[in-house]
């Protein structure tokens, strides 16, 4: 049982790894990931994403930076914050054979398992063949139940894993108030219905937010399969960056938007919506982006 799993993250990589090892992750991720690293004394190695599907590719991680790095680890998150990409079970295949040749723990992150907007729900690396052999996955209510203030988690897979994670957990924290390890429980029991209407919703505002984006601002925005949120490239026409670019859409229009920045060294030039408001604001929202976007495109034009 975890205080949430951010806490779990961050007590499970100083439990599986030494202060100065090495530790594989994608150079774009939830921000706090990068803390959680930096704190237990890990080095980075990073795995850039593709722009199509927005996965790794196991076959360009350099090995011998793992061999130098001493790493223990493999952090992955799907369906994934910021992207709202998905992985399949041939994507997660790969990885256990990856982290299995290599001696690494695969930790995957998973808040989001039930948001998938055409199955049931996410696929879990524990599921497949090898995956308690050196996987620990985390669990956190607050996306698929809304008690994220409430700090409630939990952790599965290896048992090695699990352990390693008591050792730290015992002498540091307490167990969560058990109303709301009771509360828990109760959202667990409740009909697979409900959890699924709620990932119909950001199915909905995630194709009303494409649909917007691109009638009134002209930006082509991917429908995504999973998730709250869209991940955008910047239009190659606006000439500015994206900390620039939300900058000027918070202070001129109303309208905040995280840049990819904030999400690692790969999500430069890129921004993430978070559709957290209804359908109608988030036409508007749209609206508001385009204003910004024609008159980004002006000055550039004025400034020729």
């Amino acid at each position: 049982m975890l205080i949430g799993s951010q806490e779990g993250l961050g007590h499970l990589l100083l439990a599986a790894a030494d202060h100065g090892d090495g530790i594989c992750m994608t150079d774009v991720a939830y921000p706090s990931y990068f803390g959680a690293v930096q704190v237990a004394g890990l080095n980075p190695i990073y795995m850039p994403l593709s722009p199509e599907d927005h996965l790794p590719d196991f076959d360009r991680i350099d090995i011998n930076q793992i061999r130098e790095t001493k790493a223990k680890i493999m952090l992955l998150n799907y369906p994934n914050n910021p992207t709202s990409a998905t992985a399949d079970e041939a994507f997660f295949s790969k990885a256990i054979a990856f982290c299995k040749a290599h001696g690494l723990l695969l930790i995957h992150d998973a808040p989001y398992v039930d948001l998938t907007f055409e199955s049931d729900h996410a696929v879990s690396p524990l599921s497949l063949s090898g995956g308690m052999d050196c996987c620990i996955e985390l669990f956190s209510f607050a996306k698929s139940y809304h008690i994220a203030g409430f700090r409630l988690g939990f952790a599965l897979g290896n048992k090695e894993a699990i352990a390693a994670l008591e050792s730290v957990k015992a002498p540091i924290d307490f167990n969560q108030y058990l109303g709301i390890q009771r509360m828990g429980i109760t959202c667990l029991g409740l009909p697979r219905e409900r959890v699924r209407r709620d990932a119909m919703v950001w199915k909905e505002r995630a194709l009303a937010m494409t649909t917007a984006l691109k009638e009134r601002a002209g930006w082509n925005v991917e429908m995504p399969r999973s998730c709250m949120y869209l991940w955008a490239k910047l239009p190659d026409n606006l000439s500015t960056s994206d900390l620039e670019f939300c900058v000027k859409l918070v202070e001129n229009h109303g309208v905040a938007i995280s840049p990819g920045g904030n999400f690692g060294p790969g999500g430069k030039g890129y921004v993430r919506f978070a559709l957290v408001q209804p359908v109608d604001r988030l036409i508007e929202a749209a609206a508001r982006i385009g204003s910004l976007c024609r008159e980004l495109v002006r000055m550039k034009e004025t400034e020729v």
